[in-house]
């Protein structure tokens, strides 16, 4: 068993709260040290009271997904001796009402373009079992209620 920390820290820094005119811009910090600016979504809280330039929880939601994904996939092909040498995922959430009516992040789509080098490369059926099997351990998609799809880029 493992416990997992993060700090969010938010200042109203004089602003009208009580207006509702105050902005949703936050720190997350983390315990390696890392600080990395938050705010809400443009898409649900307007500008200028988010900050598009910095993460926003659905983004964090589906990076992480994806990261957690990508991180089991390179630990699986490894196993395999299956050497990766670029991984690029061009992941996505979608925001909707889910089956009791309360939006929700219902399908967040993988899709990762592996590129692997030397003598031994997977089949497209090989790579197919190498991210279901990295979708079966993902801790993060066993975690959640969403539809994580995964759908693999193949290069010729």
């Amino acid at each position: 068993m493992s416990t997992y920390t993060a700090e969010v820290l938010w200042q109203r820094n004089g602003e009208d709260f009580l207006g509702n005119r105050y902005s949703r811009r936050h720190l997350l910090r983390f315990d390696g040290g890392l600080e990395v600016p938050g705010s809400s979504s443009p898409h649900v809280v307007p500008l200028p009271l988010s900050d598009a330039s910095a993460l926003d929880p659905e983004e964090a939601f589906v990076a992480s997904l994806a990261s957690c994904h990508m991180l089991w996939f390179l630990s699986i092909a490894a196993k395999r001796r299956f050497c990766v040498d670029h991984y690029l995922d061009a992941a996505e959430g979608l925001m909707a009402r889910n089956v009791d009516g309360k939006m929700a992040m219902t399908v967040v789509t993988l899709r990762p373009a592996v590129h692997f080098s030397g003598e031994r490369l997977p089949t497209r059926e090989e790579l197919d079992r190498l991210h279901h099997e990295a979708h079966e351990a993902c801790f993060i998609a066993n975690s959640v209620k969403t539809e994580v799809r995964c759908e693999p880029v193949y290069s010729a």
